[in-house]
């Protein structure tokens, strides 16, 4: 196992982005840990904080410490997008190993506060943290932003930075949560000039219909993980509605599973290779 941080400094130093996948449940926790064992990659496991709720915090931990144990290539795992403190310091006490405080919702200073705070406390047992500025637009799980006030500012990241110690910042550039309407449209300069100014690995959110191409530019500009969820989720379910029409009455659970992990799996095999991360662990 890599040491928490090593996971985004190696993708900074060697070009590639470590995937972020968010899972619902133990069926597509297994697929995306199976799929990178397949591709020989390094990636996180995301919780969500309707997730950590609906499952539980002791429960969420031990399958993703499970999973850090039995996978045959580094897993990391990690809390997604937690708008709350205490949210962050019950994971870190049930053993995760990474967090994310999303606090941009805040001023600046306001902002900084809290994840100083999340991080003090993160560094002191080991645990890496995540903190958010600018705003990611659109609709989803992780919350809502429809504003047009979204890019980040450089000169915010680097003092956030500066004075929180936070591992990883993920910004604003354009992107959004959920399904784009039209074609995403990422600032790289915004990225640039935001790399220019920060040490720090920078993290992108809401990859879904961004185009490859697109997020391989971005992580040529400095991302270093890249946040996968909508897709995870609604080819789950999509899934799941196939093979329940196609088995009909009363199957099966493992019958209906097993070709939907299938199809889960594809997704993001797909998506470790647009991050680039195929063979680096």
């Amino acid at each position: 196992m890599i040491a928490s941080n090593d996971i985004l400094l190696k993708a900074d130093a060697e070009g590639y982005a470590v995937p972020a996948f968010n899972y619902s449940d133990i069926w597509d926790l297994q697929a995306i840990v199976e799929a990178a064992e397949e591709e020989r990659a390094i990636i996180m496991i995301s919780a969500n904080p309707l997730v950590m709720a609906a499952i539980g915090t002791h429960m969420n931990a031990a399958m993703g410490q499970a999973a850090m144990e039995d996978a045959k290539t580094p897993v990391l795992q990690h809390l997604d997008h937690s708008f709350k403190e205490e949210l962050c310091y019950d994971a870190i006490d049930h053993g995760f190993h990474s967090v994310m405080m999303d606090a941009s919702k805040y001023p600046l200073n306001e902002n900084i506060a809290i994840v100083k705070r999340v991080v003090d406390y993160a560094h002191a047992r080991g645990v890496i943290v995540e903190a958010e500025l600018g705003r990611i637009r659109g609709a989803g799980i992780e919350g809502e932003y429809t504003g047009t006030d979204f890019l980040v500012d450089p000169e915010e990241c680097k003092e956030l930075v500066k004075r929180t110690g936070a591992d990883s910042l993920a910004i604003g550039i354009g992107n959004a949560h959920g399904f784009y309407k039209g074609k995403p449209e990422l600032n790289f300069k915004r990225l640039k000039e935001v790399n220019d100014v920060v040490d720090v690995p920078l993290v992108l959110h809401g990859g879904t219909g961004i185009p490859a191409e697109d997020i391989q530019k971005a992580i040529k500009g400095g991302i270093n993980k890249v946040n996968v969820g909508t897709i995870i989720h609604c080819t789950y379910m999509n899934g799941m509605r196939e093979e329940l029409n196609r088995l009909g009455e009363n199957p099966y659970t493992l019958d209906v599973v097993k070709p939907v992990k299938e199809k889960i799996k594809a997704v993001v095999k797909e998506w470790i290779r647009v991050c680039m991360c195929s063979g680096r662990a």
